[in-house]
C-alpha cells in the first residue's frame, strides 16, 4: 500500500497503474473466466461504484453553494456581468479551436473509409439495444428546449435530472445575484448558512476522496478485465483521432493559452492540476470531479475564491471541450463509414452543433452519445451508428473528460488573470483541517 505520507496525487496515479496492469494482466490469463467475471462484477464495480456515488451525493449542494457564494463575493452585479461575459467569451472560443482541431484530424486521417461493412454490422449489433435507446434519446433532443430549460419551471425537478442542472445553476446565479443587492443582517445569516454548507461539503469530500486511489484501482482494473487491449485494436484507426486530437488540444492549445493569455507556467499549471485530472480520467465524469477540480483550483493554483467557485462551477456543466471535439470527430468518423457526403458547410455546420452540444451536454459518463445522435438525425447520417462506438467509448470518454476539467481549469486561470483578481494564499478550510493535498 502507499506510504502515509506521499501525496495523494501519487497515490491516485499508483492505483490507476496498478488497476490497469491487474486488469490487463487477468483479461491476458483468463479472459471471460467466471473468476475474472466475479471480480469485476461483484468487486471491483461495485467499489467504484459506489466511490462515485459518494463524489456524486455532494455535487448538487456544492454546486449550489460555491455558485451562490461566487457570485455573492463578486460584491457587484458589474463585476458579475465582467465576469460572466469573459467565461462565456472565452470557452466559446476555446471550444470551437477544439472542434476545429477535431475536424481537421478526421478529414486528415480519415478514419471511417474502408471499413468493411460486415465488421460495422457486427459491431452495431452487439450494441443494438443501447444504440437503439441512445438514438431514441438523440432524437427527442430541442436545442431550443435545452435553451429555455436554463430557466427552471421546478428548481426540485431540475435539480433530480442531469440534463437540467443548468437550470439549478441558474437559480443559484439568481439567488447570488439576490444577495448583492440585499445587503441585510438576514441576507449576511443566508450568505454564512450557504458558506457553512459549502465547507460541510468540502470537509466530507475530504475524507471521500481518500478512497480515491483504491477506488480508481478497482475501475482501471474493471475497465481493462473486461476488454483488454481489444478496446484499442477494434476500433484502433478512429481511437487514435480522437486521442492525437485530445492530445494536440490539452498539451499545446491550453498550455499556450494558459501562458500567454493566463500568466502562468504551464508546468506549474499541470503540476498543481494533476490530481484533477486523474480524478477526471478514472471517473469520466467532469461533474463528479468538481469537488476535486476546486480544491486545485484554491489549494494548488491558488485562484481566487470567487473566479475559481464561479468559472468551475459553470464549467463542469457548460464548458467542455473534449466533448465537443469528440462530438465532432464522432459525426465525421461515422458519416466516413456510411459513406454519407459532407461538404465544407455541412461541416461547419457540425462546428456550431458541436459547440452548442458541447454546453448542453451532461457532465456524466457517456453524456454525449444522445448529442450525437441528434447531430446524426440531422445531417442524415443513420442515428444507430453510435453503435459501432461502444467498445471504445469508455476509454475515449475517460479522455475527453480529463481534456474537459484541463479546460476548466485553464478557463479559470486566464480569467482570473484577465480580471486583475491577484492569487489567494486563503484555502477553503483552516490549514490544519483541509484535506490531503500533498501529504
Amino acid at each position: 500500500m502507499p506510504a502515509e505520507g506521499m501525496p495523494l496525487h501519487i497515490k491516485v496515479l499508483l492505483g490507476f497503474i496498478a488497476g490497469a496492469v491487474l486488469g490487463l494482466f487477468a483479461h491476458f490469463i483468463a479472459p471471460g473466466s467466471p473468476f475474472v467475471l466475479g471480480a469485476v462484477s461483484y468487486v471491483a464495480q461495485p467499489i467504484g461504484q459506489i466511490f462515485l456515488a459518494l463524489l456524486f451525493m455532494l455535487v448538487l449542494p456544492l454546486m449550489f453553494s460555491a455558485l451562490v457564494l461566487g457570485v455573492a463575493e463578486l460584491g457587484d452585479v458589474a463585476s458579475l456581468g465582467r465576469l460572466g461575459w469573459r467565461t462565456l467569451i472565452y470557452t466559446a472560443v476555446v471550444t470551437l479551436i477544439a472542434v476545429a482541431i477535431g475536424l481537421v484530424m478526421v478529414n486528415l486521417i480519415a478514419p471511417g473509409q474502408g471499413l468493411d461493412r460486415g465488421m460495422l454490422d457486427q459491431a452495431m449489433a452487439q450494441g443494438a439495444q443501447k444504440a437503439g435507446e441512445i438514438a431514441a434519446t438523440g432524437q427527442q433532443l430541442d436545442f431550443m428546449k435545452m435553451l429555455l430549460g436554463i430557466v427552471p419551471k421546478n428548481v426540485l425537478a431540475a435539480a433530480v435530472d442531469d440534463k437540467q442542472k443548468l437550470g439549478v445553476m441558474f437559480f443559484a446565479l439568481m439567488l447570488g445575484i439576490g444577495l448583492v443587492m440585499t445587503p441585510s443582517p438576514h441576507t449576511q445569516a443566508f450568505k454564512n448558512a450557504v458558506q457553512g454548507l459549502f465547507e460541510i461539503c468540502m470537509r466530507l469530500i475530504g475524507m471521500i476522496i481518500k478512497l480515491a486511489p483504491y477506488a480508481v484501482a478497482c475501475l482501471m482494473f474493471a475497465l481493462c478485465a473486461q476488454f483488454g487491449w481489444e478496446l484499442l485494436v477494434v476500433l484502433g484507426k478512429f481511437a487514435l483521432t480522437v486521442v492525437l486530437a485530445i492530445a494536440v488540444h490539452m498539451f499545446i492549445v491550453l498550455p499556450l493559452w494558459v501562458k500567454f493569455a493566463g500568466g502562468m507556467s504551464p508546468r506549474a499549471f499541470f503540476r498543481g492540476s494533476q490530481e484533477a485530472l486523474l480524478t477526471a480520467f478514472a471517473t469520466a465524469s467532469s461533474t463528479g470531479t468538481l469537488p476535486v477540480t476546486l480544491r486545485v483550483a484554491e489549494q494548488n493554483l491558488k485562484l481566487p475564491r470567487k473566479v475559481a467557485r464561479f468559472v468551475l462551477t459553470v464549467g463542469a456543466s457548460a464548458n467542455h471541450h473534449g466533448t465537443a471535439l469528440f462530438e465532432g470527430i464522432t459525426v465525421l468518423f461515422l458519416a466516413q463509414a456510411f459513406g454519407v457526403e459532407l461538404t465544407l458547410m455541412h461541416q461547419v455546420m457540425v462546428l456550431g452543433l458541436c459547440l452548442l452540444g458541447g454546453i448542453g451536454t451532461a457532465g456524466v459518463p457517456a453524456g454525449s452519445l444522445p448529442v450525437i445522435a441528434m447531430i446524426c438525425a440531422v445531417l442524415g447520417i443513420p442515428a444507430e451508428g453510435v453503435g459501432i462506438i461502444l467498445g471504445v467509448d469508455r476509454f475515449l470518454d475517460m479522455c475527453r473528460t480529463a481534456l474537459n476539467v484541463t479546460g476548466d481549469l485553464a478557463t479559470a486561470v486566464v480569467v482570473a488573470n484577465r480580471s486583475g483578481d491577484v492569487a489567494e494564499s486563503e484555502v477553503v478550510m483552516p490549514a490544519e483541517t483541509a484535506p490531503e493535498a500533498a501529504g
